[in-house]
């Protein structure tokens, strides 16, 4: 596992662990974080930052206690409401597609567990992030409250929408199988920012979109992947 030394990014966002929500951070659980980056280097994965964050992010902290003894294979898990915690590579990838540098304005759809956003917080970006459902958003903002990550602003809407009174911004991740790349994200990418996207519907392909200018996208098709559905409106409760 990649070491936190003194002047890295990750260590000038690092987030404190001892308010965690009844969960702790055994010398177990790092031995398994440190087995999984030892994976995701296997299966290609050579950004550090994010290597770095994901070795010193306790993954079992965003899951139901059933699945701790889990946590740390690389594979999805439930949360509840119909979604799931991804895969670690696939958590790696896009976040290694984004490429996110410190103080960037980042804007992820789809909160989830909160592990994602967490993700990009510790690689230095300014992350507002999207959930649809109520029940996701007031756990995810709780757990994310409780490491005092304070560089993340979470939020109970519609992801189809965005956030236009954030936007522009530097960065844009979807964490949910979208059936086209909603206009309104795209206007909300800043000239030059990067948007990664899985799109289709039943299985997608995980698309890098950059802007050029007011009106040209430069895109590219990487590889295959599988989300839950990224649907429009909001649920209570």
């Amino acid at each position: 596992m990649l070491v936190v030394g003194k002047n890295s990014n990750l260590a000038r966002t690092r987030y404190h662990k001892k308010q965690a929500i009844h969960v702790k951070d055994t010398y177990r659980h790092k031995g398994l974080r440190r087995r999984l980056i030892g994976e995701l280097q296997k299966k290609g994965i050579s950004d550090e930052r994010v290597l770095e964050a994901m070795g010193a992010l306790p993954r079992h902290f965003f899951l139901d206690k059933a699945f701790e003894e889990w946590a740390y294979e690389d594979k999805p898990f439930p949360i509840g409401s119909e979604q799931t915690i991804s895969q670690p590579y696939t958590v790696a990838y896009m976040s290694n597609l984004l490429n996110v540098q410190p103080r960037e304005k980042v804007l992820e759809i789809g909160t989830g567990s909160g592990y994602q956003a967490a993700v990009l917080a510790l690689m230095g970006g300014r992350v507002y992030t999207i959930e649809r459902h109520e029940s996701l958003y007031v756990k995810a903002k709780e757990m994310l409250h409780s490491l005092n990550m304070g560089n993340i602003r979470c939020f109970h809407r519609d992801g189809f929408k965005g956030l236009p009174e954030f936007a522009p911004f530097h960065k844009i991740m979807v964490t949910a199988g979208a059936p086209e790349v909603p206009e309104a994200l795209r206007q909300q990418l800043a000239i030059g920012g990067l948007m990664v996207i899985p799109v289709g519907k039943n299985a997608q392909k995980m698309h890098c979109i950059e802007r050029i200018d007011e009106t040209r996208y430069d895109e590219k098709i990487m590889g295959d992947f599988r989300f839950v559905p990224f649907l429009k409106g909001v649920e209570k409760g």
